[in-house]
């Protein structure tokens, strides 16, 4: 059996049987006006983070959402975008689209403002997605991508890049690992479907995404997911997992790489009100400016003591250089 194979029979069974937890960290449910999250769906939720993020949802974009779960992320897809067929789920397994078609009804039930036209529920995957080129405004898929092996993840990010209009987003999250994983995990089947083993670090993660297209990149958190420790998986030292929250933006690769924003600051305190770096960045004194990686280092370089430029937080919300 191969290892998509094995995965889908995961997410088979736990379409069948939800249990709290299964895979991913359960992240809590938002708490919104108008919202009530039926309990089965809140149990069926195996993601590492969320991909719902309001600022991306202006002018109620079309949605794509590969990877349905419980339906958790539909339903609140569906919240900001009030319109039939503005979100659309795509899931293989036949099991779990039935499952998420009983929780959104409930869901109708429980929520007046929800209609279960909002939602489309398609069969496919993630590596042939059932859309046509260039039609969506914010593709997403949350601990999905990191069960793929190197050649399918690559075919994945190239479909939602497919899919998405210019300027469109591709709203990730999954896990990421410190270094390169030990192949007797990478290779345990069952380990990748629970979201353990796949992890690429997340140099490689932001590599693959660039690769793809994606000029620029927003990192809007990074937290700790869970710990590979000796005595369960066979590993020398304890691993940390982290969950990385990332928004990827279908326009052009700059010609002097990607912007890539990781909660980076610059802060202007000199004699003058402002100061321009003649790169296309002027600083108001003593305002911090958010800024991409690159424009960190083009300012750090130039050594001046009425110029602060932050390490990464690893949390971006807006407001760049670029």
């Amino acid at each position: 059996m191969s290892y998509l194979e094995t995965a889908k029979d995961f997410y088979r069974n736990a379409a069948l049987t939800p249990e709290k937890g299964l895979c991913c960290t359960t992240s809590p449910v938002w708490s919104l006006p108008e919202l009530r999250v039926p309990p089965r769906m809140l149990e069926m939720n195996y993601g590492c983070g969320t991909t719902v993020h309001p600022r991306d949802l202006t002018g109620q974009p079309s949605v794509v959402y590969v990877g349905v779960g419980g339906g958790l992320e539909l339903l609140q897809f569906a919240y900001f975008c009030r319109r039939p067929g503005a979100v659309v789920g795509i899931e293989p397994v036949a099991e779990m689209r039935e499952a998420v078609r009983a929780n959104l009804a409930e869901a109708a039930r429980l929520n007046p403002w929800f209609h279960v036209e909002s939602v489309s529920i398609r069969e496919g995957d993630a590596l042939r997605l059932p859309v046509d080129d260039g039609s969506i405004g914010v593709a997403a898929q949350n601990c999905l991508f990191n069960i793929f092996e190197a050649p399918e993840l690559r075919q994945a990010l190239a479909e939602m890049h497919r899919v998405l209009r210019p300027q469109g987003r591709l709203v990730l999250s999954d896990p990421v690992a410190p270094h390169a994983l030990p192949e007797h995990l990478t290779r345990d089947e069952r380990l990748r479907a629970m979201c353990l083993s796949g992890a690429l670090t997340y140099e490689r993660y932001v590599e693959l995404l660039v690769g793809t297209g994606f000029g620029t990149i927003e990192v809007r958190a990074r937290r700790p997911y869970r710990v590979l420790d000796p005595r369960r998986y066979g590993v020398e030292q304890a691993i940390l997992l982290e969950s990385v929250e990332v928004a990827a933006i279908k326009d052009p690769v700059p010609a002097d790489g990607p912007c890539v924003f990781t909660g980076r600051t610059a802060i202007y305190t000199g004699e003058t009100e402002h100061f321009d770096d003649r790169a296309g960045h002027v600083l108001t004194r003593d305002l911090p400016l958010a800024v991409c990686d690159k424009t960190a280092a083009r300012l750090s370089a130039l050594g001046r003591p009425d110029l602060l430029v932050t390490g990464p937080t690893w949390f971006y919300d807006g407001g760049g250089c670029c």
